[in-house]
């Protein structure tokens, strides 16, 4: 059979045998009008009460948005925001792009993701995580972070957080409380937020939200400063609006979880002996950092011992910043990594990808496919491939011709889990 699997921006067309098993979402249709179902949600949210008569013309207005790497459409849900409250002068808005630890996004970047209207008319700042005078402290979370939020934001007189819901490999869902913290957190709290324990906890996973400690310090420490209103959407593998879910951040968002959780978890009665995953394309395939995600996804249901390929074009590398890659480096093994991390004395911003990567490593070969070359594939401590055809019949020469296929062309936009 031919299947095409979500790879950058074109896609990516290989050939398996007919015994694999596809899983896939459940495909909804995009909304017919949705800045009539927007504007709907504005007036009618879930927890509180209409947008419009919660902000005055005269409050300084933040918006948090989630960055470049993520596929939510901030072009859509800003403009909308901005027009719905039009009573507010367009120079008491602020947007913050929620960057977490990530890199800056260029002014061409964010033009892409917002609309030349908006760059030319809306003041834009990326969260800077490394500057603390550009952070402010709200005290101590019961986990013992230490919080610090962006200032511009807790300053501000009305919050507005944006974003889009997906299964999240270890807290749960994406969207909600998450645009927050991380989103626009201070390295020492994202540092915390993404601590070896936390991490490696069993509960903090795909497609869990009550006792998840990940999800359960992101809620907290949201809650320290909250926002007043929520605007996130679910998306089809098109990356299309599926539905709208605003209003309160939390009673909203475990509400978009629940129609995420019933739409994308897909329940297989064994688990395979090779499974083929993606990160769902661009822009979430972006770099390798990225893609763990889908291996994690692919983790939930591969059998210990088994194979995983994972087809991400990583157009923008490991990435080049921030400590992923020199992580790696550090050991030679994927276990030597999960032991040095898992050193209470060991701490290190980038971390917690490293890690949930050699919790993959540890427990199935993983073989990329991406735009790499050979010497950056080893280097991660993957087997680079140029044919997922020939790596599949490699495989099925290892573990018989019979053995359990599966594809996951969206990679962890589905939540696949084995029931025994």
């Amino acid at each position: 059979m031919i299947i095409e699997l979500a790879y950058g921006t074109k896609g990516l067309s290989v050939a398996l045998p007919d015994h694999a098993h596809v899983l896939e979402p459940h495909h909804l249709p995009a909304l017919a009008e949705e800045k009539a179902e927007a504007f709907k949600a504005f007036d009618q949210p879930i927890g509180t009460p209409s947008l419009r008569t919660m902000v005055r013309s005269s409050d300084k207005v933040a918006i948090v948005i989630s960055d470049m790497t993520r596929p939510t459409p901030n072009h859509k849900l800003v403009p909308w925001l901005l027009e719905y409250l039009s009573h507010v002068p367009k120079e008491n808005f602020v947007i913050i792009n929620g960057t977490g630890s990530h890199r800056d996004n260029t002014e061409e970047e964010l033009t892409a993701m917002l609309g030349e209207e908006v760059m030319r008319t809306v003041r834009v700042v990326n969260n800077n995580a490394f500057e603390k005078d550009t952070q402010a402290y709200l005290g101590k979370s019961k986990y013992g972070a230490e919080v610090y939020l962006n200032k511009e934001y807790v300053e501000s007189d009305f919050k507005i957080v944006t974003g889009f819901i997906e299964p999240h490999f270890f807290a749960g869902f994406s969207g909600g409380p998450k645009g927050i913290m991380p989103g626009i957190a201070g390295i020492e709290t994202i540092q915390h937020f993404h601590s070896a324990p936390l991490i490696g906890n069993p509960l903090s996973t795909w497609g869990l939200i009550e006792g998840n400690p990940v999800q359960e310090e992101a809620t907290e420490i949201t809650l320290m400063c909250k926002p007043d209103f929520m605007l996130n959407v679910t998306l089809n593998g098109d990356k299309e609006i599926t539905r709208i879910f605003a209003g309160d951040v939390i009673e909203a968002h475990r509400q978009g979880c629940a129609f995420v959780r019933e739409h994308a978890m897909i329940r297989c009665e064994q688990a395979f002996d090779i499974v083929i995953t993606t990160n769902s394309g661009y822009p979430l395939d972006q770099n390798l950092y990225q893609a763990v995600k889908g291996m994690s996804a692919a983790q939930k249901i591969v059998k210990q011992g088994g194979a995983i390929i994972c087809a991400a074009e990583c157009i923008d590398g490991l990435p080049s910043h921030g400590n992923y890659a020199s992580i790696l480096q550090m050991r030679e093994t994927p276990q030597a990594i999960l032991d040095m991390i898992n050193d209470p004395s060991f701490q290190l911003f980038d971390q917690w990808q490293v890690q949930k990567q050699a919790m993959v490593q540890v427990w199935a070969d993983v073989y990329l496919y991406s735009s790499l070359n050979e010497e950056q594939v080893s280097a991660a401590k993957f087997t680079p491939t140029d044919s997922i055809e020939q790596t599949v019949g490699m495989l099925l020469a290892k573990y018989g011709p019979e053995a359990r296929i599966a594809v996951m062309p969206l990679g962890p936009l589905t939540i696949p889990y084995v029931e025994f």
